[in-house]
């Protein structure tokens, strides 16, 4: 049983003042470029306008007496440049996305003319990042959205689409053991890193456990705009780990956009797998396949719009997006080796095992039950039961057949072949939500918050009421602002806050007290948190 709460483990506040060519955050990206005239000579103190196409947010700046002009902590989006100045006609560039963590270049060429004259240019080349060494691959939101996942839409699904990445590792034996969930079963090696020198953000704050490095919140595929696998040479932002997983949730625009959803797999719907025969006898119950999958969810962003009491177009914009995950499956082919109810009340009379000699003849040989104590055989292998081992039956169960010891030679190498077939059941449910708000105080200030939580609850059954229990709960607040002091003087302040609950237990924790009703000396009950049955069997060879 393992159990942790750390509140909180991310609890921060990055604030950094950038000169024009200095960091950005972890998650925003950056436009600069050279300003020119006909003639190729510079251009001082134009002025530069960046405007975001789909919230019409602008901020501006002027280039320096170099004709050079950078805008920091640009956050990924589509955006249009203008470049003004007096004696010269007014230059607007063609749509330019960036992405999370680019650096864009954009080089303008003004037009002698008259500022009342404008001039669109249609293609700006190859928008390179010379601003860092750092590699990656961005997976935007086309390819978010449209690209086939497997069964669950953990965006992680779809790191394998960077290069230098395997997803095919080991996976890390204390998260399997310890953490459980999906989290356990990541398992991404980036750059020839191991998996436990992955990093993950969110929106740019910390979203890795600290224990496994492996993440905390979950978004949905339908709040992410786009994310970032990174490796190499990092800038004094990240600070940690050698391969980043970085993420952005998306914000709302000008305009309405939503969807809903539901991804539905069952008895019903589900095509019949391949082995089942085309047709049933008459007065036979049809196979039916037991497992059912349902994923559903909405997604909503647009402006915060009130009719006649607030119109929060060009200035605040909120997403929503909430998922539900559920799936039930059951196994009706589990067995496990139990005794007799003869074996059970202590009456071993006639039981044997069997083991196969060179010339292939099976021999059975009769099994002879001893006194732990004495070392002396019981009786017409018959005893007395003692209250632990009689409690202890009722955790087992009991068949009609005595189960069957194979064995390479007499009382060796003895493989116990099961006689009793159970059911097993394993729901799963997950639930994230992400509410993001932004608002654009002014051309100078603007202001990012978020909420994310979620919860999970897996569960693994075993026989008569042993099993596992996993329960997995967060949530995570984001704030930032980024404020323009001056045209080559930006502050950007970031806030993150997590709390992260993790617990590993038996399927009866806090539920039924197994241990302490069998009287087992030296054996204590231990804390309700260690309640229940790990796991039950018979394994131990004849004789032994």
């Amino acid at each position: 049983m393992f159990k942790r709460k750390m509140k909180p483990f991310v609890f921060g506040v990055l604030l950094a003042l950038t000169l024009t060519r200095g960091i950005s955050a972890q998650t925003e990206g950056g436009v600069s470029g050279h300003i020119a005239d006909p003639t190729g000579a510079s251009l001082p103190h134009a002025e530069i306008t960046l405007t975001n196409v789909e919230t019409t947010g602008a901020r501006t700046t002027v280039s320096t007496d170099a004709g050079d002009y950078t805008f920091t902590a640009v956050p990924p989006g589509s955006y249009t440049l203008q470049a003004k100045h007096t004696g010269f006609k007014v230059t607007q560039s063609d749509v330019i996305e960036v992405q999370v963590q680019q650096s864009v270049k954009v080089d303008l060429m003004l037009q002698l003319g008259a500022v009342t004259e404008t001039v669109e240019v249609q293609a700006l080349g190859a928008l390179l990042q010379s601003e860092n060494a750092s590699l990656g691959t961005v997976i935007d939101n086309e390819a978010i959205n449209e690209l086939p996942l497997p069964n669950g839409r953990n965006y992680l699904s779809l790191v394998g689409l960077a290069s230098n990445v395997n997803t095919l590792s080991p996976g890390s034996g204390q998260a399997g053991s310890r953490l459980g969930g999906d989290r356990a079963s990541q398992s991404i090696a980036i750059g020839g890193q191991r998996i436990m020198f992955d990093y993950y953000t969110l929106d740019g704050v910390n979203n890795t456990d600290p224990d496994f490095n492996t993440y905390v919140g979950l978004p949905s595929l339908d709040g992410i705009r786009e994310f970032k696998v990174q490796t190499g040479v990092y800038s004094a932002e990240f600070g940690h780990e050698a391969s980043q997983v970085n993420v952005l949730s998306k914000s709302g625009s000008n305009t309405f956009h939503g969807s809903a959803y539901e991804f539905i797999r069952n008895n019903v719907v589900d095509a019949k797998p391949y082995w089942f025969p085309e047709r049933h006898a008459p007065g036979t119950i049809e196979l039916v396949t037991p497992f059912k999958y349902n994923d559903f969810g909405f997604e909503l962003d647009g402006p915060i719009w009130i009719p006649k009491v607030y119109n929060g177009r060009d200035k605040f914009f909120f997403m929503v997006d909430d998922e539900w995950y559920r799936t039930r499956s059951t196994n009706n082919n589990a067995t496990a080796v139990v005794p007799t109810a003869a074996m059970a009340a202590g009456n071993f009379q006639g039981y044997s095992y069997q083991y196969e000699d060179a010339g292939g003849v099976v021999h059975n040989v009769p099994v002879t039950i001893y006194n732990p104590a004495t070392k002396t055989p019981f009786a017409n292998n018959t005893f007395t039961p003692t209250p632990q081992s009689a409690a202890l039956v009722a955790y087992l169960g009991t068949a009609p057949s005595a189960p069957t010891y194979l064995c390479s030679k007499p009382s060796s190498n003895c493989t116990a072949i099961p006689n009793y077939t159970y059911s097993t059941t394993s729901p799963f449910n997950r639930q994230s939500l992400t509410v993001r708000g932004d608002y654009n105080m002014s051309q100078k200030s603007q202001f990012s918050f978020r909420y994310s939580s979620g919860n999970e609850t897996n569960t693994s059954t075993g026989l008569l009421g042993a099993g596992s229990k996993t329960i997995t709960q967060y949530y995570q607040y984001m704030g930032s602002n980024t404020y323009m002091l001056s045209p080559s003087l930006v502050n950007e302040a970031r806030f993150g806050y997590s709390h992260f609950f993790n617990s590993l237990a038996p399927l009866q924790s806090y539920v039924k007290d197994v241990v302490t009703p069998l009287g087992i000396p030296g054996l204590p009950g231990g804390p309700p948190a260690q309640w229940g049955i790990p796991s039950m069997g018979i394994a131990n060879a004849p004789n032994s």
